[in-house]
């Protein structure tokens, strides 16, 4: 993979890893501890934090499908860029929009609701895609 497109692709994804481990495994926890913040406040800040950084790591993850795609990249980084904007997608496309779904229930008033086990799997994915983010970081600049 050619020099300048590794360290693209690498700088691109340590950001989004970055991001991702902030937010997710910093800020969303943290929130609920702070005093005064009740769930429904919680969750209207959580919905505005998390619109925003998924709208930022699909950008980055257009990006490093860019650079990756100029780069000349070997098999192994293709298969990591694929895998990990493939499970963004399901993140964005089937994880989220049932997080939404209850959270405008919790938000509307319901207080009888379950737990969410649409969190849990949220939660799972990241991991996930923390891991394949850091060995994508890993691949690429290996690759240089």
């Amino acid at each position: 993979m050619n020099s300048t497109a590794a360290a693209t692709a690498g700088a691109l994804t340590f950001l989004w890893l970055g991001m991702v481990l902030g937010i997710s495994f910093l800020e969303a926890p943290l929130k609920f501890r702070a005093p005064g913040v009740t769930v429904p406040i919680g969750l209207g800040i959580g919905r505005i934090v998390f619109r925003a950084l998924n709208l930022v790591e699909v950008a980055l993850a257009a990006a490093v499908v860019v650079a990756v795609a100029v780069g000349s990249p070997p098999t192994a980084v293709v298969v990591l860029t694929a895998v990990v904007v493939v499970l963004l997608a399901v993140q964005l496309g089937v994880v989220r929009p049932r997080l939404n779904k209850r959270s405008d229930r919790v938000l509307a008033g319901e207080t009888d609701l379950p737990r969410s086990r649409g969190h849990l799997y949220y939660v799972a994915l990241e991991g996930v895609k923390a891991a394949l983010l850091v060995a994508l970081g890993v691949v690429v600049l290996a690759a240089a």
